[in-house]
Parts: C-alpha cells; structure tokens; sequence
C-alpha cells in the first residue's frame, strides 16, 4: 500500500503562498490534502483490485474530480473529492486522465509508484454517469478535541448524501490525523511570518490522537446496502509541525493496527473485495 506515504511525501513540500505570502505544508482552507490522499487510495484501489482494472481497460469507468452527488431524498448537496463512475457519454479526445493528476498535483513519487503508475490502463477524468465509488479525504492536524464535532459531522453527512444518491455506491472515507505535540496552524498565524513572530498551537498526546480515532470509529458502517454508514473507514496517523520540517507516518497506537478495520491495508483490501462482487457484472 502506498497513498499513505504519498501523502506524507506531498505535505512535506509547502504548497502556494497564502494572501500573507506564507507557504503551507498543510492549509485548513486548502484540499490540497484531501485531493492527494484520495488520489492514493485509488492508486492502491487499482493495484488491488483487477476487476476495476479490467472495468478500466474496456472503458466502463471514468473519475470525477470534485463531483457534486445530490441525495434523492432530501435534495441535500455534497461535492466529493474523487469518484469512480460509469461514463455519462463519449469520453473526449485528449482527456485528462488519473496518471496526469499526479503531475497537476505536483506529487513526487518514487520509482517503484511510477512503475505501478504506468503499468495501470488509462483512467480518464470525464463526465461522470452513476457513481459506483466515493472518495472523501478529512484531515485533523490541530486543536483536535475542538474539531470533533465538526469532523463528525461533515464525514457523517457524506456517506448519507452518497447513499441518498445511490444504494449501490461503495463510500470510502480516508482521514489523517496528527499526532504532533504542538502545529503552527495557517488559522492562528493570519499574518506575515516574516513580521510577526510565529504561534504554536500545543497538543496533549497521545491522548489527543487517540480521542480523534475513537471518535472516527463511532461513524457508522455498513456491511449490506441497507444499513447506513460507510463501506469502508481508513485512518493514518501521522506527525509533523507544519513548519516546513519532516512529515512522519506513525504506526504504533492509537494508530490503527495492521488487522484492524480501520487500518488503512484493511480498508483497500475491503473496498476491493467489495468493488470486485458488488460491480463485477458491470
């Protein structure tokens, strides 16, 4: 598995200055993140799973970039990072496809990422018909305790307006979690740092991390299409100070263990597993 390392390598390069002229590693009102992380989930969904492979191949799938689905039921909005769709009409010529996301996002990958990169079939960026897969990416990298309820919420909201969309559709939700001691948040540092000195926000760990991942585990799952939740649930934990320093993945706990559920291996594996006997009659 490999998006987890993807992303940790892209949140250690400053993304594009601020109206301050600041360069973040990571920006709260960017999704440059969210982009990037669910970008290597689908990498590794596509690594993993040879039907999506083939679905691929014979041009029965497309992605959508920033794809708005609209719950059935309730007319309520929600605008997904990545989708894997049936093709709503002719694909373009020229298209973007998903190995040019990865130059537009200014990923840098290593050899053996490449390789697998180039040895998938073309997956172009086009008009997106029914969704069969959602992607949605949420981080928490400061002032945890303060941003549960909102973290709670705004994941819980995606899966419903996924499924009151379509039943069908497989829901994944990705989220990263910071596990420094203390974050230099582009939030608290609204200003110039070549003018003003820089705030640190200061984090209690690891109890901070471990709040965040227990509150992550409430959300609901679903193991059948008519139960409500999501179809899948990843967490990675890892540790940086937003500084311009090293982006580290943690694996010891709180972070999720290899066999659990919300192990990051475990839910590409799950997803696959689903994706190959929900879709393979495609």
């Amino acid at each position: 598995m490999h998006g987890p390392e993807i992303l940790a390598r892209f949140l250690q390069v400053p993304g594009p200055p601020d109206k301050y002229g600041n360069r973040w590693q990571y920006n709260s009102r960017s999704d440059r993140h969210s982009k990037v992380g669910c970008w290597g989930v689908a990498l590794d969904l596509l690594a993993t799973s040879s039907t999506l492979r083939g679905h691929v191949s014979e041009g029965k799938v497309v992605l959508g970039v920033n794809h708005t689905m609209t719950d059935f039921a309730t007319g309520r909005k929600k605008d997904l990072d990545l989708v894997i769709a049936r093709p709503s009409g002719e694909i373009a010529d020229g298209a973007p496809t998903f190995r040019g996301l990865a130059q537009r996002y200014g990923m840098v990958l290593t050899d053996l990422e490449l390789g697998m990169l180039n040895a998938l079939p073309d997956l172009y960026v086009a008009d997106v018909g029914a969704v069969l897969v959602a992607l949605e990416a949420k981080a928490c990298m400061t002032a945890h305790i303060k941003a549960l309820p909102r973290l709670y919420d705004e994941l819980n909201s995606s899966h419903l307006c996924v499924h009151g969309a379509s039943r069908a559709a497989l829901a994944i939700g990705y989220v990263q979690v910071n596990s420094a001691t203390s974050f230099v948040s582009s939030v608290t540092n609204n200003y110039s740092l070549t003018d003003y000195p820089t705030r640190e926000t200061k984090h209690r760990q690891p109890e901070d991390t471990r709040r965040v991942v227990q509150k992550v585990k409430e959300i609901p799952r679903r193991s059948a299409s008519s139960e409500v939740g999501f179809d899948g649930v990843g967490i990675t934990v890892i540790d940086f100070h937003n500084d311009g320093g090293p982006v580290e993945i943690v694996d010891q706990p709180p972070a999720p263990q290899p066999g659990d559920s919300f192990h990051y291996g475990s839910m590409i594996v799950r997803m696959a597993n689903e994706y190959d006997t929900t879709f393979r009659g495609i």
